[in-house]
């Protein structure tokens, strides 16, 4: 089953040997590629030389146990045996799980596109509290976040919100977020003590690094230099320095106002509409394996409503892998993990299912 490994493995050794070459220090880039690799192998080749060790261990046992005479003895071995037996099971789920296709984007920063849906002042309230359950949640991981773009509405809520998570790993646990979130609650400016349900869409995006080749034609795309409006930043008012862009093609519209200087405004727009564009051509990518995903962890559609928050109840579900918690409260402040893990096993599910059809 796992036969191709032992090629892994030599290709392991192969980029040790490399990289304590004395010579290796002379190329910057080759040094940089051969860390990157090594790093994603060594998981795999680590759980590949337990697995092998094991498999010797079973197999020493069963042959002393062949030749043991020992009625004491021999049950020891037996035992030992069935200790490895159950141990090969777990190292080779383990294996599988590994051998899944990583996901190219996984190591990424993320970006993030919160709007405020049906519900009015309050989706806009619901949309700021997402927002900062985010931020806090990175907090927790130790990333970074950077607000690029936002529009406040008049209560404190948002009416919506561009930012940026950056850290490793950050787009392989927060890309399942994707959707439409729906919160249950009496607003604080219902009267009459009734619950409402306002929705807000969550959009989370890969940032697209330099590495990946985004052809934008210049004809594509109109630039249009504003004067910042609204709370964008402290002195946004004073030049014109907003920038929008509009990809024609698409329909796309980027406007960003945050930095008081234009050339940086305009960078951060094309950052996200090079972001935009790559999630595009990921979503296409993904509606081919439609099917499989929408019965594990749903299909990443942006109109799929995936969770609700129910604040009288103090419950979340989400609906993708019909899970329910009743820990609202440390959601809202950032502690996701308990949802995320299971989306995670979920679409390792998928994969695995995926696999093992493909080899049927």
């Amino acid at each position: 089953m796992f036969e191709k490994l032992k090629d892994v493995q030599l290709r392991y050794e192969d980029i040790t040997r490399e990289l304590a070459s004395p010579d290796i220090a002379s190329d910057p880039d080759r040094l940089k590629k051969l860390m990157k690799e090594q790093s994603d192998l060594t998981p795999l080749v680590d759980k590949y030389t337990e697995y092998v060790k094991n498999q010797k261990d079973m197999s020493d046992a069963l042959s002393m146990m062949d030749g043991e005479t020992d009625p004491e003895m021999k049950e020891m071995l037996r035992d030992e045996f069935q200790k490895a037996k159950e141990k090969d099971a777990k190292l080779s789920e383990e294996l599988r799980i590994l051998l899944i296709p990583k996901d190219p984007d996984d190591d990424r920063n993320v970006i993030f596109e919160i709007r405020a849906g049906a519900g009015g002042d309050e989706a806009a309230l619901f949309a700021a509290e997402i927002y900062r359950m985010y931020i806090h949640y990175a907090e927790r991981k130790g990333w970074k976040s950077e607000t690029l773009d936002f529009e406040e509405s008049g209560i404190g809520g948002m009416k919506y919100v561009n930012f940026m998570i950056r850290g490793t790993g950050a787009y392989a646990r927060l890309k399942y977020e994707g959707g439409v979130h729906r919160v249950q609650r009496v607003p604080a400016t219902e009267s009459a003590g009734r619950i409402h349900t306002s929705t807000i869409t969550v959009a989370v995006m890969p940032e697209v690094s330099d590495d990946i080749q985004i052809d934008i034609p210049p004809e594509d795309v109109r630039i249009d230099i504003t004067r910042a409006s609204g709370n964008g930043g402290q002195g946004v008012n004073t030049t014109d320095s907003a920038v929008r862009l509009t990809h024609i093609p698409t329909g796309i519209v980027i406007y960003s106002q945050t930095e008081r200087s234009q050339l940086q405004n305009k960078n951060k727009a094309w950052a996200l509409l090079r972001s935009k564009l790559y999630d595009l051509e990921k979503q296409k990518r993904h509606d081919e394996e439609a099917d499989l995903r929408r019965s594990m962890v749903g299909t990443g559609d942006r109109s799929e409503k995936i969770r609700t928050y129910n604040f009288p109840q103090g419950r979340v579900t989400d609906h993708r892998i019909k899970l329910t918690l009743y820990n609202l409260d440390d959601v809202m402040n950032g502690d996701l993990d308990e949802v995320i893990d299971p989306l995670i096993t979920a679409d390792q599910e998928a994969k695995l299912l995926k696999m093992n059809q493909q080899e049927m």
